[in-house]
């Protein structure tokens, strides 16, 4: 395959950016999308060219680091992430538009890798539970009923990409803070910090500039977990029944 990349460049944060124009031949069907953009960057640094910055880490779809706007779609045309998606969802010929995810609250730090640490930030606020330290506990000393279990399970799924924040016109990262909130929340576990934490994490959240949510759904859409859209009416519930409770 011959492609024809336009990559979003730019040094710093502080630098103005633009996008680049580059030439791709010989890209296997095969390939991830990670993987053409390694030959891409082989051939840059044979000709003296500064590479293309990307994040990457597991390149398993685990990790969640891997976050790039291809062709305005969140971790391109499938419903995957970015380095699971591959060069045979494209054609030979095809002019293919890479970017950073777009958000005030993930500032570029070098051409395609912006800094997610308001996401850290939304778990340090009370994406944890209290549990006594030594011997792990027999796993059926709490029961958790199997519908509890599935919706936890459901929601520990999400892998922080950022993919919901990139693809809402909004900006808003409420998608990803109800999953590590509801995951939580529903377990007994959770129970101890079950109010301050919903407080806590949504007030850290919009704190870090995430914009609000109108419920446009395209979070959900882009989502390579699929967390579901009904997860933000369920943190909402959450957060109204912590505030009843702490103004009593």
């Amino acid at each position: 395959m011959k492609l024809t990349l336009r990559v979003w460049r730019q040094k710093n944060a502080d630098a103005p950016g633009a996008m680049s124009t580059y030439e791709v031949d010989g890209i296997s069907q095969d390939m991830s999308f990670l993987e053409m953009l390694d030959t891409l960057n082989e051939e840059l640094i044979l000709a003296g060219d500064d590479p293309v910055a990307f994040d990457h880490d597991c390149r398993e779809g685990i990790c969640g680091a891997c976050s790039l706007v291809i062709n305005g779609d969140a971790h391109g045309p499938e419903r995957t992430t970015t380095c699971q998606l591959h060069m045979r969802s494209f054609e030979d010929g095809d002019t293919i538009d890479i970017e950073p995810w777009r958000a005030s609250a993930f500032p570029v730090v070098k051409d395609l890798v912006v800094d997610r640490s308001a996401f850290d930030r939304i778990i340090q606020a009370g994406g944890y539970i209290s549990a006594p330290t030594g011997t792990a506990p027999e796993a059926h000393a709490t029961p958790v009923p199997k519908p509890d279990a599935d919706f936890a399970f459901e929601h520990a799924e999400c892998i922080g990409c950022g993919a919901c924040v990139a693809a809402c016109p909004n900006g808003s990262a409420m998608l990803f803070t109800s999953a590590k909130i509801n995951h939580l929340n529903v377990l007994p576990q959770g129970a101890p910090e079950r109010e301050t934490r919903v407080l806590d994490m949504v007030g850290q959240m919009d704190s870090e500039g995430f914009g609000g949510c109108t419920l446009t759904g395209e979070c959900a859409t882009a989502c390579p977990k699929g967390i579901p859209l009904p997860s933000i009416s369920a943190m909402n519930k959450e957060w109204l029944r912590a505030t009843r409770k702490v103004h009593r």
